[in-house]
């Protein structure tokens, strides 16, 4: 009896005491606005003098947009959806928070949008928390060298420019020369590493996802990738946060002591969509009609990978960004501004393209400023020699284009670069293995693929892998394990090369060249 007569005298003071709060307090005051203008994914709003830049608001149908220009008199807000829903005169609320997206391990093997809603038909994405799209980048004092590799699977990039886990390379080119090819590659060759991977499409045909996903879901391990997907049937808010909410993804890994790669396909649309935003909300264009902070827009989002110090969890973000150009024009502002802050640039170009060279990789203009410091020592010491016989080769290649007789060390030379080009040659979805590259590299740089036709070099790739495992097994567990190999193992291998190259020309002798 006594306990109920309390329990009752304390919820009446409560109510008492509520009533007190409300009538000294007065009646409550909430900030709304009201759309003025809308239009192309834009809304104009007055109003809302408490709303902060990028800020999270909600329209009165439940639509949501985020604060992108803050003037004195009205804002400037970006529509996530439907646009046309918002109209003239809805009202609108403040979040007082910014743009999240989901993170976390659910997210692995999901096809989502840039805000998490599943695009994959799937259950929705049970995130273990939301983070801003917006984080500040690593501190310098946070940070590591940046020495481990990241494996392409490509000949040409893996011993020519080497790719290292917390390093930003910039893929760029004309439009529809394999891009997008290298990126799903890379991809794909971490099936067997511990590369948790991202791919980001930015106002790309849904064809071309359907394929990209297909190829990851078909030759990679898709359970260990997020795909943030923003075609371009979205929204202009959409396609503008796609990067910035697939960095924040990865980073939740990164920030755990594990390894990401992101893929973002691509800047120039991520450009563009941003230019249209700024010129719809009336900021003022600069060198060909981008806004002047669209250099700061991509460098406070590419400056988000990094290698993490041991202090930090050791993690990793490595970025691979892809950039279009026209007629490859590499002076143009947006590649300029990407090549500027990246580590460096693998450039494609349309000639080699169109001649059957595939990756249309320029190795004169492409570079890694990370390069060798990051390469597998194994590949490292294969292709010593390598960048500067190719170099000769394409110099020499072109004097000889006049006519004339070159001497048999000019021939030598020639050969030599020939079937360097031919290794160089690859088929797309089919990366090579670290020990398949080394030995392939191997077999041109110690002269045993030169008595061989060009033709024959792609029979000898097709088992190529099959030879190594089963002629040298030691030296192939080494080079995977560790990245290097001794002198014993490469003597072992070059010698399983030998007999295999030999079964091959056996197979076809007629086919088989004089070496001289």
């Amino acid at each position: 009896m006594t306990a109920d007569l309390n329990a009752r005298a304390d919820a009446w003071l409560e109510k008492t005491r509520a009533r007190a709060s409300a009538a000294f307090l007065g009646p409550q005051t909430e900030q709304i606005g009201r759309v003025e203008k809308v239009g192309d994914g834009i809304a104009l709003v007055s109003g809302l003098p408490g709303v902060r830049l990028d800020e999270l608001v909600r329209f009165e149908n439940g639509q949501y947009g985020f604060a992108q220009v803050l003037d004195r008199n009205r804002i400037g807000c970006v529509l996530f959806d439907d646009v046309n829903a918002v109209e003239a005169g809805d009202i609108v609320r403040g979040s007082g928070d910014v743009v999240r997206t989901p993170v976390g391990p659910a997210l692995l093997g999901r096809v989502v949008d840039p805000l998490g809603r599943p695009l994959d038909g799937k259950q929705p994405v049970a995130a273990e928390t939301l983070e801003p799209i917006e984080r500040a980048a690593p501190a310098i004092i946070d940070r590591d060298l940046v020495t481990q590799p990241v494996q392409t699977g490509l000949v040409v990039v893996d011993t020519l420019f080497a790719l290292g886990r917390g390093q930003r390379e910039l893929i760029i080119g004309d439009r529809a020369i394999g891009k997008t090819t290298i990126a799903i590659d890379t991809i794909i060759n971490q099936k067997e590493s511990d590369i948790i991977c991202v791919y980001v499409a930015i106002g790309q045909k849904s064809s071309s996802v359907r394929r990209a996903i297909d190829a990851i879901h078909d030759k990679g391990a898709p359970e260990r990738c997020i795909i943030v997907v923003a075609g371009s049937a979205c929204s202009p808010g959409l396609q503008w946060v796609a990067p910035f909410a697939g960095v924040t993804m990865a980073e939740y890994f990164r920030d755990r002591g594990q390894h990401t790669l992101i893929v973002i396909d691509d800047m120039s649309k991520h450009a563009a969509c941003h230019r249209e935003i700024a010129l719809l909300t009336r900021q003022s264009p600069g060198r060909e009609a981008f806004p002047g902070d669209v250099f700061y827009v991509h460098a406070r989002l590419l400056e988000r990978a990094a290698k993490l110090s041991a202090e930090m969890g050791g993690g990793s973000l490595t970025a691979l960004p892809i950039a279009e150009t026209d007629a490859g024009n590499l002076s143009a502002y947006i590649p300029t501004n990407l090549i500027s802050m990246t580590d460096g640039q693998i450039v494609l170009d349309a000639k080699l393209f169109h001649e059957g060279q595939k990756p249309a990789v320029d190795v004169g203009l492409s570079v890694s400023r990370v390069g060798g410091k990051t390469q597998a020592k194994a590949l490292r010491d294969a292709a010593a020699s390598l960048r500067l016989d190719y170099a000769q080769f394409l110099e020499l290649e072109i004097f000889t284009r006049f006519g004339g007789m070159p001497d048999a060390r000019v021939h030598k030379q020639l050969s030599r670069g020939a079937r360097i080009r031919a290794i160089f040659d690859q088929v797309q979805h089919a990366p090579l293995r670290l020990a398949e590259e080394v030995a392939i590299v191997l077999a041109v740089q110690s002269g045993l693929l030169d008595p061989f036709p060009l033709p024959l070099i792609t029979e000898f790739r097709k088992g190529l892998g099959n030879a190594i495992d089963n002629g040298a097994p030691d030296a192939v567990r080494l080079i995977q394990e560790t990245g290097a190999f001794d002198d014993v193992q490469r003597l072992a291998l070059i010698e399983t090369l030998r007999q295999y190259i030999h079964a091959v020309a056996s197979a076809d002798p007629a086919r088989l060249v004089s070496q001289s």
